[in-house]
C-alpha cells in the first residue's frame, strides 16, 4: 500500500508553495499530485505571450453557464492546467490586495488572517527587487520585480492620472493602495517566475517529494469521517494512495469543490440527487463564488507605436480608486492600461492603447455545482456577473473614468479616435448596454469553499474542513470575500500560511505518537 505523510492535489500557485515547504525538514513524505504537465510550453516563458496561452492544452478553459446579466454570454474561465497552475498562464501583476480585506476576513470570525497577521507571510514569499522593507522581504522564492522596459505610453497613463487629481503611488503593496502607477510582476530575468519556477522546479531533487503530473484526482478516500487517502487516474488506470496525515486540497476554485462534492462532501440535497452518499452535509460547498468582472475603452493612436518589448505582461500600469459608487471602504475600482489594442474585434495591427476597468468588491455571487457524477466532466460554474445593480454601477463609472483620463492633457498627442465603445456610446443607458455585451472575467474566480463559522464556511480558520479529519483546504476557494486586485499573490501567501499550521499540526501529532508509544 502506497503511502505519503501528506498528499497534495495540485501543483498551482498554492500547491507548489505547500509541497515546498512541507519538505523542508527532509523527513516529511508529500506526494504531489498535478492533472496538467510540466510547464514546458516555450509561451509561458515570455511575459507578452501570456494571451496566447489561453484556450489551449494548459487551459482547463472552463465555459460558465449563459450568464443572465451578460446578454445570456458564456464566459470563458481559464484555470492553468499545467504546474504552476494559473500562475503559468496570467499577466503576472503581484498585487496582494487592501489592508481592509484581510481585516474583513478577520471580522468574519477567522482568527489569525488579519493584515497584520498575514503580511509576515506576504514578506516571506517574496524576493522584492527593491529591497526589505516594512513591507517587503527579499528572502522568499518569488520574484517581484519592476517592469523592464515599460512603454512610454504606461507612463503618460500616470501622468493622466496625476492630472486628474489620483495622485502617483510607486507601491500598490505599501502603505496604501489608491492611486496610479506601475505594476510590479513576478518576472525573473525577463521571464514569467510562476509558483512552478519559483517553489518546485528548484526542489524536484528532493528525496522525499513525490510529484506526479497527468494525475486526475477522483475522489478522496475516507474511513467513516477521517480523510485517509485519494483515488486518482494517472495514464488510463485509477490509483490509490494513501496518508498517515492530511490530504490537502489544492485544485482551484472550481475543482477543489467539485472534488469536494464527488466525495460526498457538499450540500446534502445536491448529493443525494446523483446519488452520491452523503460523508459530510456541508451547504456552502461551491457557493460563494466571487470574481472580478472587467471592460474595456480602446483608442487609435495618432501615430505608430513601438513594439511591445517580449519582457511586457502588456498591461504595466495601473490606477486604484473608490467609484463613490459602492458602500465599500477600500478602493471599489482598479485600471489598467495597455499600450496596445486589446479588443477582440481589432485587428492586431492598429496602433493604440486601452483603458481597462475593473470591479474589484463585487456585491454578485455565483455557484460551483456538479454536472454528473463523472470526474472527467467540468463542473457547472454559475457567477452571476452584474446580479447586483451596484456592480453595474461602479463599471459605469468606471468607463466614465477610462474617458477621462484617455482626454487628459498627458494623451493629448498620441490618443485619437475612441474605437470602444464609441463616442456614441454616451448615456448611462448606453454604457450599461455595452458593459453587458462586452464585459469579462479578470480570471479571479475565488470564495467556493470559504474559510468561516457560518452556516455556508467550509473551512474553519486553519483551513480544516468543517466534520472531516485529516483534510484541508488550500487554495483561493477559501476566501471568505475577494481580495481589491489580482488574487494570486493571496493565493500564494495561503500556502505560505497554511504549511505553517499544516506543520504545527503535525508536530503536535507526532508528539502525541511519541507519548502512546
Amino acid at each position: 500500500m502506497t503511502q505519503y505523510d501528506y498528499v497534495v492535489i495540485g501543483a498551482g500557485s498554492a500547491g507548489c508553495v505547500v509541497a515546498n515547504r512541507l519538505t523542508e525538514d527532509g523527513e516529511t513524505t508529500v506526494l504531489l499530485l498535478e492533472a496538467g504537465n510540466p510547464a514546458t510550453k516555450p509561451e509561458i516563458q515570455i511575459p507578452v505571450a501570456w494571451p496566447s496561452l489561453l484556450g489551449t492544452e494548459v487551459d482547463w478553459a472552463y465555459w460558465s453557464e449563459p450568464e443572465q446579466h451578460l446578454n445570456g454570454r458564456k464566459i470563458l474561465c481559464s484555470r492553468g492546467k499545467v504546474t504552476g497552475g494559473s500562475s503559468s498562464l496570467n499577466a503576472m501583476i503581484y498585487i496582494r490586495g487592501n489592508r481592509h480585506d484581510f481585516d474583513c476576513w478577520q471580522e468574519l470570525g477567522n482568527s489569525g488572517w488579519s493584515y497584520e497577521e498575514v503580511l509576515p507571510y506576504f514578506k516571506k514569499s517574496e524576493n522584492q527587487q527593491r529591497g526589505a522593507s516594512e513591507f517587503h522581504g527579499v528572502d522568499g522564492a518569488l520574484s517581484v520585480t519592476n517592469p523592464l522596459a515599460p512603454a512610454v505610453m504606461s507612463e503618460q497613463f500616470i501622468e493622466a492620472a496625476e492630472q486628474l487629481g489620483y495622485g502617483r503611488n510607486p507601491d500598490f503593496n505599501g502603505a496604501q493602495q489608491e492611486g496610479a502607477g506601475l505594476y510590479q510582476l513576478t518576472i525573473k530575468n525577463g521571464k514569467r517566475h510562476s509558483a512552478a519556477a519559483a517553489f518546485l522546479v528548484p526542489i524536484l531533487t528532493r528525496p522525499n517529494l513525490t510529484v506526479q503530473t497527468g494525475s486526475l484526482v477522483t475522489r478522496l478516500l475516507f474511513k467513516g469521517t477521517r480523510t485517509v487517502g485519494v483515488e486518482y487516474l494517472h495514464q488510463g488506470t485509477l490509483q490509490q494512495v494513501y496518508v498517515n496525515q492530511e490530504v490537502i486540497l489544492s485544485a482551484g476554485v472550481f475543482d477543489s469543490p467539485k472534488l469536494l462534492m464527488l466525495s460526498g462532501i457538499g450540500n446534502a440535497a445536491h448529493l443525494r440527487s446523483l446519488d452520491i452518499p452523503v460523508v459530510a452535509d456541508l451547504p456552502g460547498v461551491g457557493e460563494n463564488l466571487h470574481d472580478h468582472p472587467l471592460v474595456a475603452v480602446g483608442y487609435k493612436s495618432t501615430q505608430a507605436l513601438p513594439v511591445i518589448a517580449p519582457t511586457s505582461n502588456i498591461v504595466e500600469a495601473g490606477l486604484f480608486l473608490h467609484s463613490g459608487k459602492s458602500n465599500e471602504v477600500a478602493p471599489d475600482l482598479q485600471f489598467l492600461f495597455s499600450p496596445a489594442l486589446l479588443s477582440p474585434t481589432l485587428t492586431h495591427d492598429v496602433s493604440g492603447a486601452t483603458l481597462v476597468a475593473c470591479l474589484i468588491k463585487p456585491q454578485s455571487h455565483g455557484t460551483v455545482t456538479l454536472r454528473s457524477t463523472n470526474p472527467l466532466d467540468p463542473a457547472v460554474v454559475q457567477a452571476n456577473y452584474l446580479q447586483c445593480d451596484t456592480d453595474l454601477q461602479v463599471l459605469v463609472e468606471g468607463i466614465k473614468i477610462a474617458r477621462q483620463l484617455a482626454h487628459s492633457a498627458a494623451f493629448n498627442q498620441v490618443l485619437g479616435e475612441e474605437v470602444a465603445p464609441g463616442k456614441d456610446i454616451s448615456s448611462d443607458e448606453a454604457i450599461a448596454a455595452y458593459i453587458r455585451q462586452t464585459a469579462n472575467t479578470y480570471w479571479h474566480p475565488v470564495g467556493t469553499c470559504k474559510m468561516g463559522n457560518d452556516v455556508l464556511a467550509v473551512v474553519n480558520a486553519q483551513l480544516r474542513v468543517h466534520g472531516i479529519e485529516g483534510l484541508r483546504v488550500v487554495d483561493a476557494s477559501v476566501m471568505p470575500t475577494i481580495p481589491s486586485g489580482n488574487t494570486n499573490a493571496s493565493t500564494i501567501m495561503i500556502g505560505e500560511k497554511a504549511a505553517d499550521l499544516i506543520r504545527a499540526a503535525g508536530y503536535t501529532f507526532q508528539s502525541k505518537s511519541a507519548k502512546v508509544n
